[in-house]
């Protein structure tokens, strides 16, 4: 019996795991490892938009698919939370917002959240981009070494309170809750849920 179904028979709740990350930071590869040691369901955007989408533009598929697939993959999330297993979302997930509300959308169906973040050097990062497009360039997308610097101004490492999984800050004004932001910023969100979350 896995991990997940003896938690389940114990009445622990199921977990989101969140992975925390820049590209080359080790995201994927950690999430395989968590999925086989915990028997979570590991959901990696990447993976469908290669398939999908090609290797054209890894940000901003044509009208903006990207939003709309991690919104139908958010919502398979919270239906298998439901059930009672846990999530892996191999996301990269730069934003306190983007955390804040997946961490609320686990707890409104009774699940616990957990960052999981993945620090990595510049050089390092740069090594590891290099080699998977030399070895595996079927499982990636091309990036230029120019992208980095941006790319480490625009991402908001997580806090102490983010990584011990302290109380949540309030939604961004304008947004009465973190469940409008959420369909804010994933616009299938709203459509793809099964049943109606519940604001706690």
């Amino acid at each position: 019996m896995n991990k997940t179904a003896r938690d389940t028979q114990a009445g622990k709740s199921p977990t989101l795991f969140l992975m925390v990350g820049l590209p080359g930071s080790g995201k994927t590869f950690r999430a395989r490892e968590l999925a086989a040691e915990r028997g979570a369901l590991r959901l990696t955007p990447d993976d469908w938009a290669l398939t999908i989408f090609g290797q054209e533009d890894r940000h901003q598929e044509p009208g903006g698919m990207r939003w709309l697939l991690e919104g139908r993959l958010l919502a398979l999330a919270v239906d298998a939370l439901r059930l009672g297993i846990s999530v892996i979302l191999d996301f990269g997930l730069w934003s306190r917002d983007e955390r804040s509300a997946l961490r609320w959308m686990a707890a409104s169906v009774g699940a616990s959240g957990e960052i999981v973040y993945l620090p990595v050097e510049r050089d390092v990062q740069w090594s590891r981009i290099q080699n998977r497009w030399k070895h595996t360039p079927e499982q990636t997308f091309p990036m230029a070494e120019a992208e980095l610097d941006p790319w480490r101004e625009q991402f908001e490492v997580p806090g102490p309170e983010e990584l011990s999984g302290s109380d949540l800050p309030s939604p961004p004004l304008g947004d009465e809750s973190w469940l409008d932001w959420a369909q804010r910023f994933w616009p299938s969100l709203a459509q793809s849920l099964t049943e109606p979350l519940i604001d706690r």
